[in-house]
């Protein structure tokens, strides 16, 4: 009982990392439809950017606080500069666009911070453990569930509460009539981008103490973070919140009872959701 509520809370860990990168993916290709393979490139960056602010300043909560803004606007630019220069052309030249971003960036990390893995050290309460459930958890995996579902429910209030929400919604629907409206539609997806770019960023901050810090993590998340979209359904923070937890759970039981077969159970749940329901498990038919 002891190692079953260990490997569900490793789980929830891993789901709570994994939601935060894929909420950001969730704005930006499930709502903006656009195909952006330079998201765990900002995903790695974040991580890169906290590693050197706490070289510097030794405040973790500081590199929490500036990283995501300094994401924002790299997403902005970005958005402005590039992407929008493109999206009229399709997902091909996204892709093509994108795709180069994340290389670009790839070796830029490797130029400025080296070619090998940065171990990131904490202080202060978030380094303790804790008893839950009859066992000696660290605080910090419980520090990044906490931190994904405040994110969740922020997230959720802000598009299905406020003004704001029901613009960049309806900007989505027809941005055609939202512009006729007087809204400045491409300066809402800019934001939106930035969010996104945001968000990724954050979930760079909160992985570098749980994870290693090296070039290859933007690859390794990218996937998982996909597979969470398609599985929950473009455009849903509550598919994107299920599937994290599904995946988050299977990648934990998936090492301790079929650990050859481990990698695959996110494909194979994959594939059997898109067999089932095409549009994933929150999604809507096109």
């Amino acid at each position: 009982m002891t190692q079953f509520a260990v490997f569900v809370l490793h789980g929830l860990a891993y789901a709570g990392l994994l939601f935060l990168v894929s909420s950001g993916l969730t704005l930006v290709f499930g709502m903006m439809n656009v195909l952006n393979f330079a998201h765990a490139a900002f995903y790695m960056l974040g991580a890169y950017f906290s590693y050197s602010i706490l070289q510097w300043s030794g405040n973790f909560w500081l590199s929490m606080l500036l990283c995501p803004l300094i994401l924002f606007v790299i997403g902005a630019l970005v958005e402005r500069f590039l992407l929008r220069r493109v999206h009229q052309h399709g997902h091909l030249h996204e892709l093509l666009l994108t795709f180069g971003l994340a290389y670009i960036i790839t070796e830029g990390v490797k130029w400025i911070w080296g070619n090998y893995s940065l171990a990131v050290s904490l202080d202060g309460f978030l380094t303790g453990q804790v008893s839950l459930l009859g066992i000696t958890y660290p605080v910090y995996r419980l520090f990044i569930i906490g931190c994904a579902v405040a994110v969740g429910t922020a997230m959720s209030y802000v598009f299905y509460r406020t003004r704001v929400g029901i613009i960049v919604r309806a900007a989505v629907d027809d941005h055609e009539m939202v512009n006729a409206l007087g809204i400045n539609v491409p300066l809402v997806f800019m934001l939106v981008f930035a969010v996104g770019a945001a968000l990724s960023g954050f979930a760079g901050v909160i992985a570098g103490p749980l994870l290693t810090t090296y070039p290859g993590m933007a690859a390794e998340i990218l996937v998982d973070a996909f597979v969470v979209i398609v599985v929950g359904g473009f455009g849903s923070l509550g598919g994107a919140l299920l599937a994290s937890l599904i995946i988050g759970q299977l990648q934990a039981f998936g090492v301790l009872l079929v650990p050859k077969l481990s990698l695959a159970l996110i494909y194979l749940l994959m594939a059997v959701v898109l067999v089932v329901k095409p549009s994933g498990l929150f999604g809507e038919e096109a």
